[in-house]
């Protein structure tokens, strides 16, 4: 072997070797499990890249379609906004009745399509389920009766369910999304979720400033396995999967050691997204049967002090003609939730540079209220 070959292994080692003892060995973990099932970088088609747990689905019940189903076309800008932003799937609901839908690249309405942070909205659901059946006293219940580790800390001592779901939560974590070495690039393909999530520290007083973190999420569905003692796809599908009568089982994604990656990863089809709206539209009422209180509902999508523009882990626009709530997630992912209109909007695709306004809202949102209300 030649002396540059030889500096060359030798320096390729002492590399690999000092990524690993600084704690970036997920990044060769997550370069193996994209090399070998697609997409160099996270997308929504990732069910398959990861384990999961089941999220079984009871007596399916599909949305009846309106009798104008599909008979309007899409205005052309509102065509080339979606071809931009690499839209997978669209749905529109009026009136409890499917109107439009449209699937792009390879998808259909069986597609299992990943939620990313819609999936905290569906925690903050979850919470309120937990809440009627007596597993959680309230919102403002203090984490550390479920988390033991912050009955001593400081400022952990105050931390509440209500600050993980508000991202009030004060804890030393900075959401970044851009590069490998960032935390939410670790948290996504980490083999230990709790370890990770319990090795963020509180370095501010909880409630008084907001400040987006997945890892709220993250505690949030910690605290909801504690609290139910069982896995978080399990209690998604007794609450919600079933009830609902949703067309397709859904898949939750997990770490190595079985628990659900509670900030993101939900798998389903844009139909029964779609559904979640829907309840949540309805103050969680599904044919008579009421799925998560009434009153729980109406707190869920009350926006905060803090920011006006976000409520339990879902967010808000008052600022706008057309009021409306909506889940976000990224690269795209909307449930949209317009009470005037009685519509639900979904939208899935795989863009990871929208536009948003202010207050960080996505502006496409606007726009696709915009176009779909006057197009049903």
């Amino acid at each position: 072997m030649n002396k540059k070959w030889a500096f060359f292994i030798t320096g390729t080692s002492a590399i690999i070797s000092l990524i690993y003892l600084s704690g970036y060995g997920y990044i060769f973990k997550a370069i193996g499990i994209n090399l070998k099932k697609g997409s160099l970088t996270p997308s929504t088609d990732d069910g398959e890249k990861f384990p999961f747990h089941p999220v079984p689905n009871q007596y399916p019940r599909p949305f009846e379609k309106d009798n104008s189903y599909n008979s309007n076309k899409l205005s052309e800008s509102l065509l080339e906004d979606l071809k931009k932003t690499r839209a997978s799937s669209l749905i529109v609901i009026r009136d409890s009745k499917l109107v439009y839908e449209q699937y792009w690249k390879d998808h259909n309405s069986r597609s299992l399509l990943n939620s990313f942070s819609i999936a905290k909205g569906i925690l903050s659901m979850l919470v309120g389920c937990a809440i009627d059946d007596g597993y959680l006293h309230s919102e403002d219940q203090l984490v550390h009766t479920l988390l033991p580790k912050y009955k001593n800390s400081r400022y952990g001592k105050f931390l509440t369910i209500r600050h993980l779901m508000t991202m009030q939560a004060g804890l030393d974590w900075k959401e970044e999304y851009r590069h490998p070495f960032a935390s939410n690039s670790k948290q996504y393909f980490v083999e230990d979720l709790a370890e990770q999530a319990l090795e963020v520290d509180i370095k501010e007083m909880p409630g008084e400033r907001y400040e987006y973190q997945s890892v709220s999420a993250q505690l949030l569905g910690m605290v909801l396995k504690k609290a139910t003692g069982k896995d978080l796809a399990t209690y998604l599908s007794e609450k919600i999967w079933k009830p609902l009568g949703m067309e397709s089982p859904a898949n939750w994604s997990t770490d190595e050691k079985g628990l659900e990656k509670a900030f993101c990863c939900i798998h389903a089809t844009a139909r029964d997204f779609a559904k979640i709206g829907q309840l949540i539209m309805q103050d969680g009422n599904w044919n008579g049967q009421q799925i998560i209180s009434e009153a729980y509902c109406k707190r869920m999508l009350t926006p905060t002090k803090e920011n006006d523009a976000f409520c339990y882990t879902i967010w808000a626009d008052d600022d706008y003609d057309i009021k409306h709530r909506f889940f976000y997630g990224f690269l795209g992912q909307f449930i949209i939730m317009i009470p005037e209109k009685k519509m639900v909007i979904v939208k899935t695709g795989f863009y990871n540079r929208l536009e948003v306004d202010k207050k960080l809202r996505p502006c496409q949102v606007r726009l696709l209220i915009e176009e779909l209300t006057q197009l049903v």
